[in-house]
């Protein structure tokens, strides 16, 4: 069975790592405590894509800055890639790490979330976990008929700052935050702490076509 242009794409951004109006995501469940940063986060890629690439990158990354950080545990994800090495960073070393990686983490949703075809957000019913942690279920409906319907799982954590994200699972098993954090090691592994931050920075680059540094 042939793959679309649209699915593949769909694929790809499974893999990566409140709006009102007519802009609000489809439920099938009442928002809760938990939910509400994914749902914000799901209103925001969609006014994303809806603006597509004919809109200035910088201003969807402004879009979406706020909607990532709050939907999304950078700090503890980072922290996890890092491993043993994170307790031995100077403060600038922390402080530039954490920025990179939230700058990179963001212009990845916006590069790979750059066109409308009709797609959903639905917010699935029902309750489960991950060991003590809540999954916040999305179901990706595709704007096409004949194309696949993709489940993504959020593995919420609460934070001082609230409910966040510390992982995400396509279809149940591929874990877009295993992935980026085996990334990070791979870079980091291959230098030191400066290595890792300006390859952070040249991802960054280049998802950008430039328009971030």
């Amino acid at each position: 069975m042939s793959v679309s242009l649209s699915d593949r794409r769909t694929i790809v951004r499974l893999m990566l790592w409140a709006i009102p109006g007519a802009l609000a995501v489809p439920r099938a469940a009442a928002a809760s405590e938990v939910s509400i940063p994914i749902e914000q986060l799901n209103a925001g890629l969609l006014q994303a894509m809806r603006a597509g690439k004919t809109t200035p990158f910088q201003q969807r990354y402004d879009l979406l800055d706020p909607l990532v950080n709050r939907a999304f545990d950078l700090e503890f994800i980072l922290e996890g890639a890092v491993g043993t090495r994170w307790t031995l960073l100077s403060p600038e070393q922390l402080a530039g790490l954490k920025a990179a990686f939230q700058r990179y983490s963001i212009a990845t949703y916006v590069s790979n979330f750059d066109e409308f075809s009709g797609e959903r957000f639905v917010l699935l019913p029902g309750s489960r976990s991950v060991g003590s942690n809540p999954v916040v279920q999305v179901k990706i409906v595709p704007g096409s008929p004949g194309q696949e319907v993709h489940v993504l799982d959020y593995v919420m954590r609460q934070t001082t700052g609230g409910w966040k994200a510390v992982d995400v699972m396509a279809d149940g098993s591929i874990s877009q935050v295993a992935a980026q954090q085996a990334e990070i090691h791979s870079l980091l592994a291959r230098g030191d702490v400066a290595g890792l931050l300006t390859s952070l920075q040249q991802k960054t680059a280049e998802l950008s076509g430039g328009a971030l540094r």
